[in-house]
């Protein structure tokens, strides 16, 4: 069965040309670097001082510290002695699947286009081994509170591919996949009835699209090959199969993308009421399509441009109901959540499955071997398809009481309701202020900081706008150290 919203927008005009927008509101934005948007980060060390007075834009800080930070790990430490102690009654569990129809332009995660007949076979055989052992190392009576499947589009594998995966997270693992939640991702072309079906059987609560643009000329500036009538087939399926969740992803910034074009994009995704959107400022970086493509315009106009489109759209999303979550995360009013409440992602641990996944100890955060060069990441999958012992792990950073600070530190504040400073000092035995007085009066300085004298400690709207900016001010010397010398591969 298709579904069909109604009052989808039709596409707009062919809009008129992008202007340059000053920012309004923006006496504390701080100045933008000269940086080349190619040189843009994760791989662009961001010291505090280089972030507070550059570009809005310096890395989308999903985790830390970033795996250009990880290196190998000469002494392999086996698993079982790296999860003992740990608490283990609220892990989240993850499996990364690194295989895409297609790269988008965009794209520097850990995938590739395409496999050879047998390897996504012999890649979930790997992944069977790899969970047995980890499940070794884990204890007894460990518990998973949540589950992920992405990638790469996990949807690429086939329905069939899709239950094995499910029965390795349940049978291997342990993961009640009908009693937590599970988020899986997709794309339209991969959205198909049959892995739906089985999705849906088999306990998603989340389906999470990558659309990017519901405008067919700004898909191909992003170099993603897509025509709408293709997406919204898939939403369709989407809403046909029962998810509980459905989230939309979209990208601002987009080489001719004007604000009309934008929420254009935003009405067409919110004709089909998802409970979440993700709005994602569109980063070019090393080794992707649009990085070989060169600078369509000034790194100064690009990061005002993204400013302003950022603005509309939330406040499009704001006036229609949708309560911020972070930067780039709104929710649905009265929307069923996704999420486990008692899982803390500042505290407790994940197991990441697959290469391209992480798992996170309080000791170590550790990993496979990283690149984006498609001949370098096919070297990498071959090798963790044959490797037949997973009991060590082989590359990641150890954590300190000061990094582990800044992490929680970090991931709290970038969420826009904050952190409660009784629960940072119960965990440390000492208040953000006192740990990192330069950093806040950085924040304040800016304007990106809530009112204080409160239980909590928060950004203001500016500051959730900045948030690329305020995330790496917290990185440690030592990490942009590392994320310097990186090289990308």
């Amino acid at each position: 069965m298709t579904v069909t919203p109604a009052g989808t927008p039709a596409a707009p005009a062919t809009p008129a040309a992008p202007a340059t927008p000053a920012a309004s509101g923006t006496a504390a934005v701080p100045a933008v670097s000269a940086l080349p948007v190619t040189q843009v980060a994760p791989t662009t060390p961001a010291t505090p001082a280089a972030a507070a007075s550059g570009s809005p834009y310096q890395s989308y800080v999903y985790a830390y510290p970033h795996k250009t930070a990880y290196r190998a790990l000469p002494e392999r430490p086996p698993l079982r002695e790296l999860w003992a102690g740990e608490p283990q009654h609220a892990l989240s569990l993850y499996l990364h699947i690194p295989f895409c129809e297609v790269r988008c332009g965009f794209c520097n995660l850990f995938t590739r286009i395409g496999s050879p007949e047998g390897l996504t076979t012999a890649y979930l055989d790997a992944l069977d081994r790899q969970a047995a052992a980890v499940r070794e190392a884990l204890a007894g009576d460990a518990r998973f509170a949540l589950a992920a499947f992405g990638g790469g589009t996990p949807t690429y594998l086939s329905a069939g591919e899709l239950e094995r995966l499910c029965d390795i997270a349940e049978q291997r693992m342990g993961a009640d996949l009908q009693a937590v939640p599970l988020s899986v991702e997709a794309s339209p072309a991969t959205a198909t009835a049959d892995r739906l079906e089985v999705l849906a059987t088999r306990g998603t609560t989340r389906l999470s699209l990558g659309v990017q643009s519901f405008i067919d000329r700004e898909a191909r500036s992003a170099v993603r090959p897509q025509k709408r009538a293709e997406v919204e087939a898939a939403l369709g399926r989407i809403r046909a199969a029962g998810f509980p969740v459905l989230n939309i992803d979209l990208i601002y910034g987009i080489d001719g993308q004007t604000e009309a074009s934008w929420l254009h994009s935003l009405d067409a995704a919110l004709a089909w009421q998802p409970e979440e959107l993700y709005l994602y400022p569109l980063y070019v970086r090393p080794l992707t399509g649009l990085a070989r493509r060169g600078e369509p315009e000034s790194p100064a106009a690009w990061d005002a441009r993204r400013l302003a489109l950022y603005r509309a759209g939330r406040d499009h999303l704001l006036d229609r109901g949708y309560r911020q979550v972070s930067m780039r995360m709104f929710r649905r009013a009265a929307s069923p959540q996704a999420t486990a409440g008692e899982y803390a992602c500042q505290t407790d641990g994940m197991v990441g499955l697959g290469c391209g996944a992480r798992s996170y100890t309080s000791r170590l955060h550790y990993s496979f071997d990283y690149a984006v060069d498609a001949t370098e990441v096919r070297g990498i999958i071959d090798a963790y398809v044959a490797t037949g012992d997973f009991h060590r792990a082989e590359y990641g950073r150890y954590t300190t009481p000061e990094e582990a600070r800044r992490r929680h530190l970090l991931q709290s504040l970038l969420q826009a309701e904050g952190m409660e400073l009784a629960d940072y000092r119960a965990r440390f035995g000492s208040a953000p202020a006192e740990d990192f007085p330069v950093e806040l009066a950085a924040f304040e300085a800016h304007g990106w900081l809530a009112d204080g004298g409160g239980p909590r400690l928060a950004l203001s709207p500016e500051g959730l706008a900045h948030s690329d900016a305020v995330g790496p001010m917290l990185f440690s010397p030592e990490v942009c150290r590392l994320m310097a010398e990186y090289e990308a591969k």
